[in-house]
């Protein structure tokens, strides 16, 4: 089967790869959309790799012994390879397995090997290319919104346009809160806009948090959501958001974020959550939004044949671009 690889330094293209094997419970799947997601940041470093991709839709074609699927049932793929026998997997929170199998595979890939149970089944109308936005375009800021409570009686600040950001827009505008975005790339703020962002904010401005603040009469939003992993996004947020409010973090980072447990956490009451993605029970309702939002799929910005990886990976690595989706089959 064909894979997509990094091969140096801006450099991509396709290599073969044997089909994988199933386990017990285990289910093939033909790949028919596999979307980007941060990988770029490795094809600009150079960093080498065959194993690219983690999130994707496709089509069941042979399945284990004990598989919770069927030959010919269309389904989204589940990032990760928890050990579905723990409490978190058992709870639906399987992204949160402390016991995950010494196995990984790419989505970047004609086919897949998956645990069963990390393959929902696609409601029909749905396509593959909109069902895979039920992965990291949607399920971040999802989980992060049901955690907080987000709705239509508050404001959400979200720190960072990118496709996950706008996700996390597609998400807040379908419960009917009002958005404030913050970004600087010409692009994503016009994207925004489209979609139903209500104010956006130029970071740049060093007068950023008085500026929010001044949109929501003084207060500061209700919630936040930082999608940059930018750690003065981190800290707009702390700044910004009201009194005993709610910030989730699910941009990844890797710098330490100053924190001031009296000044920002005892006084101002703040709640700060982590969220990774979102309880594989919600899945239903992430179909919802894709099937009865009105902008949902407007987030899929480019969709492009595998054997195109290269000029895939420029576009994305060029950030004007939201969600992007390649077709492994052609």
């Amino acid at each position: 089967m064909k894979q997509a690889a990094i091969t140096g330094e801006k450099i991509a293209t396709l290599v073969d790869k044997d089909i994988p094997r199933l386990q017990e419970g285990w289910a093939l799947v033909k790949i028919m959309s596999a979307p980007i997601c941060a990988e770029y940041k490795e094809f600009v470093r150079g960093h080498r790799s065959d194993c690219l991709g983690h999130e994707a839709a496709g089509e069941v074609v042979e399945v284990a012994p004990g598989s919770k699927v069927k030959v010919g049932d269309r389904v989204v793929v589940m990032p990760q390879y928890p050990c579905g026998e723990c409490e978190y997997c058992i709870a639906g929170d399987y992204i949160y397995c402390e016991h995950t199998l010494n196995y990984s595979a790419a989505t970047m890939a004609q086919y897949i090997a998956k645990p069963s149970f990390l393959l929902p089944k696609i409601p029909d109308g749905v396509s593959y290319d909109e069902a895979a936005l039920a992965c990291c375009g949607l399920g971040p800021s999802y989980g992060a919104l049901r955690k907080m409570g987000g709705d239509a009686f508050g404001v959400l600040l979200i720190t960072g346009l990118g496709p996950v950001g706008i996700g996390a827009l597609v998400n807040a505008k379908f419960r009917g809160a009002r958005v404030i975005a913050v970004e600087m790339n010409p692009y994503r703020t016009h994207l925004a806009m489209e979609l139903g962002a209500d104010e956006i904010v130029d970071p740049r401005d060093p007068d950023t948090s008085a500026n929010i603040k001044a949109l929501t009469g003084g207060h500061g939003p209700d919630w936040g959501i930082d999608c940059s992993g930018v750690v003065a996004a981190h800290r707009l947020l702390i700044d910004a958001v009201r009194r005993v409010g709610k910030i989730a973090f699910v941009g990844e980072c890797g710098a330490e974020t100053p924190l001031r447990i009296s000044q920002d956490m005892l006084r101002k009451g703040l709640h700060l959550i982590g969220n990774w993605h979102y309880n594989l029970n919600d899945f239903p309702n992430i179909m919802q939004v894709i099937q009865k939002s009105p902008v949902a799929t407007q987030m899929i910005t480019h969709r492009l044949p595998m054997s195109q990886i290269q000029q895939a990976f420029e576009i994305s690595s060029g950030q004007n671009s939201a969600k992007i989706i390649l077709h492994p089959w052609e």
